[in-house]
């Protein structure tokens, strides 16, 4: 008998930043490797991860992390961790290991350890094993985790949707699903994005007849902004561009890889022939695809607006169209891009969450995978706090005890022992790591305050030069300032401003030496003072003391 625990180090109360463990007697499983988009209150931050020290410390006990399916919120943190743990062995199916392995090449890292999985084929660790099952989502190779412990089966189910429609690589296999429900299963993670919605997400995520309508109503240009690995959405614009004369310019050379490699393995069926160069974006009947690459959402569409593209600017004779869903604290950057289109006289159509929800289990879905899956104990994961409060009350609706309902947060450990749930209070270490480009790990809560201060209140930097030997001002006090006040109209703030400086530079010399810290934590502290009496701005105070 087995001495389990399972946690999140990411994707509990949180939309993305996916990232779940299985501890089995020593032996780690990893399940997903996302990261999160940043919102608009993490001023230059492109994407969050989770702090993976756990893995670090572990490393000799990892067998792998297994990716459910190519989305950055569930694979997305793979090139930064392989960065520091290249050893790591990464699972997953055929159409996800080519986008993980050409981000991995992208920043020149090795590949060698990637392994590609069948689904329905077991993989065998001792005496544990993992059973991959298809599961239908919007990108191909979608798969849930069965995880084979000597306790009884633990089952992750990634994202997923039940559409008997979605045929081919998007298919669930039911019949699998049932199977494994019936070996006993342990425990089930399952899904809560969509969990306080009613029904069955299908058919309602289907948007071909929007598209079409589209399509045939509005003559001009159409900018297509989409998620970049939404490949389902993108087969059924591309099926709906069939019936036209139109062609298509796909804008980014990570998007355009994407498409063209899923057209070459079969996942998307399209004439390439209809794929136009950048060249031909400003044609009158072409559609332009716009997705983002690990940053932000809309900062392409964002770039093109603003006139920074030089290969396509918007006019009032164009269409936008929001194909995807506004991400949880993305909505006033979305409401800013609205208005922006509006002031150049383009059209805006939006596919709203509520008319077109994306592929996520809704609570039909997942009463569906209870019934089939039968599980011991279940685990909501994967979204907001709320939502997994929602998954808990439709595991309840569907007979589950409330006491087998592990309602967790990112490091709270379910821990079990021979079979049966022990509430010990173990947890493990969280943090977020914030990746600004290309640094990751450095740029934490204070950076993110030194930003907000900046962009509220601006900078005052005060310069002096010093004699080197007696210590006295040569030069100075000197007051700049950039995004605070306006110089010219406040030019006696500006030299009552200097003149405190001074007197707390002469107030800490004596004897031909000078305390430069005292100095600068007085003019900090005096000058900003001052400044909040005057202004109740509080601008970021920077002092810079030379000696010659």
């Amino acid at each position: 008998m087995s001495k389990i625990k399972i946690f999140a180090l990411g994707g509990q109360n949180e939309t993305g930043k996916n990232m779940y463990v299985v501890d089995v007697d020593n032996d780690i499983f990893v399940f997903d490797a996302g990261l999160k988009y940043a919102d608009d209150k993490m001023l230059g931050i492109d994407y969050v991860i989770p702090n993976y020290d756990y893995l670090k410390e572990n490393i000799k006990h990892i067998k792998g992390i297994f990716i459910t399916h190519g989305h950055d919120d569930h694979m997305g943190a793979l090139c930064d961790i392989l960065k520091e743990l290249p050893e790591l062995k990464i699972y997953a199916t055929k159409f996800t290991l080519a986008i993980i392995k050409e981000q991995l090449e992208a920043e020149n890292l090795n590949t060698s350890n990637l392994v590609e999985i069948i689904p329905h084929r077991k993989i065998d660790f001792g005496v544990n094993s993992v059973f991959p099952i298809t599961l239908t989502h919007t990108i191909p190779g979608t798969v849930g985790y069965v995880l084979y412990t000597p306790d009884g089966a633990i089952f992750y189910t990634g994202n997923f949707i039940f559409d008997p429609t979605m045929l081919g690589a998007y298919k669930t296999d039911i019949g699998k699903l049932a199977y494994v429900g019936k070996q006993g299963v342990l425990c089930l993670l399952s899904e809560s994005l969509y969990a306080d919605k009613r029904g069955f997400t299908s058919p309602n995520h289907r948007t071909n007849g929007k598209i079409r309508e589209i399509l045939n109503r509005y003559q001009g240009r159409i900018l297509y902004n989409i998620y970049q690995a939404q490949l389902y959405r993108i087969q059924e614009l591309f099926n709906e561009i069939m019936e036209t004369d139109r062609n298509v310019v796909i804008m980014g050379k990570s998007l355009e890889t994407l498409i063209l490699k899923a057209i070459d393995m079969k996942y998307i069926k399209f004439d390439k022939k209809r794929i136009k160069t950048i060249h031909d974006v400003n044609e009158d009947k072409i559609v332009v695809l716009v997705s983002d690459e690990r940053e932000k959402p809309f900062s392409n569409l964002k770039r093109i607006l603003r006139g920074f593209d030089k290969f396509i600017n918007i006019t009032d004779k164009d269409t936008i169209v929001f194909a995807s869903p506004v991400y949880d604290g993305m909505e006033r950057t979305a409401t800013k891009l609205f208005d922006t289109i509006a002031r150049i006289g383009a059209r805006v159509i939006e596919f709203p969450l509520k008319t077109y929800p994306s592929h996520h289990a809704s609570s039909e879905d997942l009463m569906l995978m209870i019934d089939l899956m039968n599980p011991k104990y279940y685990m909501p994961v994967i979204g907001e706090y709320r939502h997994q409060v929602a998954n808990a009350n439709v595991a309840k609706r569907v007979g589950m005890s409330e006491e087998n309902i592990l309602l967790r947060l990112n490091g709270e450990v379910a821990y079990f022992e021979d079979g049966k749930l022990i509430d010990n209070g173990m947890k493990v270490p969280i943090d977020d790591i914030l990746i600004d480009g290309l640094a990751a790990g450095d740029v934490g809560e204070l950076v993110l305050k030194d930003r907000e201060m900046l962009s509220d209140n601006g900078i005052v930097i005060i310069t002096a030069t010093l004699d080197k030997q007696t210590k006295k001002v040569l030069a100075g006090p000197e007051v700049l300032t950039r995004g605070f006040i306006f110089v010219k109209d406040n030019i006696d703030l500006i030299k009552e401003a200097e003149k405190i400086s001074l007197n707390v530079i002469e107030d800490n010399t004596k004897n031909n030496f000078i305390d430069f810290n005292k100095v600068k934590v007085g003019i900090r502290d005096k000058v900003g003072k001052y400044f909040y009496e005057q202004t109740e701005c509080k601008p970021m105070v920077l002092i810079v003391l030379g000696e010659v």
